[in-house]
C-alpha cells in the first residue's frame, strides 16, 4: 500500500511554497493577487448596481474565472511531477501571506516600544481599516493584534487547509473569495447589497478554517508564555460574541493565548463601533504584538503539517480502497 505520487508532489509543492513566502514574503512585482484585484475593479465597473443579485453575479464570474484557469493548469500538469510540484509551490507561495503579516506585526511593536506615536498610527493604516489619529498605545497594539489573529486564518491557515483538499483550484478559489470580501465585502452604502454576496462566500469559506486557527491557537499557547486550557476556555467562551461569525473565533483565541483582552471602541471606515470585549485579560502591550506575531508562526507552522499529513493520509486511503472490475 503506497502513497500516490501526486499526493507526495502535491505536499512538497506546498512545503516549497510555505518555505518561500517565510524567506521571500509576497512577490515584490507582478502579484497575481494585486493582477487579480485590477481585473476586478475593471468588472466592476462593468456591472455595479446597487443589487443583491447583481452583486452576486460579479462574485460568482470573478471567483470562477481564475478558479477555472487554475483547474486547467493543475490538468495540465497532472502527469508531469516538476511542473505540478513548481505550479503547486509556486502557488502557495502567492496565496500566503505569513511572512508579510509578521513583518507588520513586528515593526508596530517597535514604533510602540519607542513611543514612536505618529509611526505606530502611519503603520496601522497599513494593517488594517481602522481610522489611527486619536489611537492610544493600547488601542494600536489591540487593532494590530486583532488584524494578526484574523489573517493568521486568512493568509496562512484557510489558503494552506484549501490546498490540501482541492489542491492548486482549491487554494486559487479561497484567494479569489478572501480578497473579494476585502474589496467589496463591507458594510458602507455603495457596497451593502452589491457586496452581499462577497461576504455570504468568503464566510462560508472560512467557517472551517477559522476554527482549526483558534484549536492550532490553543494547542500552541505555551510557545508564547499562554495556557493550553485557559486559551480554550477563553475562545470557546467569547468566540461568538463578534460580529463576524469567523473572525471572533480566531481574535478570542489570541486574547486567551496571550492572555489580554481584545475587541471594544474603534473607527472602521469612517463609523464609530463598539465590538465586544473578547477575552478576560489585562490590555495589550507592544510585547504583546511581537508574541501575536510569534504565535501566528507557530500556528501556521503547526497548520502546515496538519494539512500536508491529512494530504498523505487521505491519498494513501484513496489509493487502498479496492477498485471495481
Amino acid at each position: 500500500m503506497v502513497i500516490k505520487t501526486g499526493a507526495v508532489v502535491d505536499a512538497a509543492g506546498m512545503l516549497a511554497g510555505y518555505a518561500m513566502d517565510g524567506f521571500l514574503g509576497d512577490p515584490r512585482r507582478y502579484h497575481p493577487v494585486a493582477g487579480f484585484g485590477t481585473a476586478v475593479n475593471a468588472w466592476e465597473r462593468l456591472v455595479y448596481a446597487p443589487d443583491i443579485y447583481r452583486g452576486a453575479m460579479f462574485a460568482g464570474v470573478a471567483v470562477a474565472a481564475p478558479t477555472v484557469l487554475a483547474a486547467m493548469a493543475a490538468r495540465a500538469v497532472a502527469g508531469r511531477p516538476l511542473s505540478r510540484f513548481v505550479l503547486t509551490a509556486v502557488t502557495t507561495w502567492t496565496v500566503l501571506g505569513g511572512r508579510s503579516l509578521r513583518h507588520a506585526g513586528r515593526h508596530m511593536a517597535g514604533a510602540l516600544e519607542t513611543g514612536d506615536l505618529t509611526a505606530a498610527r502611519e503603520r496601522l493604516g497599513h494593517i488594517c481599516r481602522r481610522d489611527p489619529r486619536d489611537c492610544l498605545p493600547p488601542e494600536l497594539a489591540r487593532a494590530t493584534i486583532e488584524s494578526v489573529s484574523e489573517n493568521t486564518s486568512d493568509a496562512v491557515v484557510a489558503p494552506l487547509f484549501w490546498g490540501a483538499t482541492a489542491g492548486v483550484p482549491g487554494m486559487v478559489a479561497y484567494r479569489a473569495t478572501n480578497t473579494l470580501d476585502a474589496m467589496v465585502g463591507h458594510r458602507t452604502a455603495r457596497y451593502r447589497r452589491f457586496g452581499t454576496a462577497a461576504a455570504r462566500l468568503d464566510d462560508l469559506a472560512n467557517l472551517l478554517p477559522s476554527r482549526l486557527t483558534a484549536v492550532l491557537t490553543a494547542a500552541g499557547a505555551t510557545a508564547v508564555g499562554g495556557n493550553v486550557v485557559r486559551t480554550w476556555r477563553v475562545w470557546r467562551e467569547y468566540g461568538d460574541r463578534h460580529p463576524s461569525p469567523n473572525s471572533g473565533q480566531c481574535e478570542a483565541a489570541f486574547a486567551g493565548a496571550l492572555d489580554i483582552r481584545l475587541g471594544g471602541k474603534d473607527v472602521d471606515l469612517g463609523a464609530r463601533i463598539v465590538r465586544p470585549a473578547l477575552g478576560d485579560g489585562r490590555e495589550p502591550e507592544a510585547t504583546d504584538v511581537r508574541r501575536a506575531a510569534r504565535l501566528n508562526a507557530v500556528v501556521g507552522a503547526s497548520a502546515l503539517g496538519l494539512v500536508i499529513g491529512l494530504r498523505l493520509v487521505f491519498a494513501r486511503r484513496s489509493d487502498a480502497r479496492p477498485r471495481g472490475r
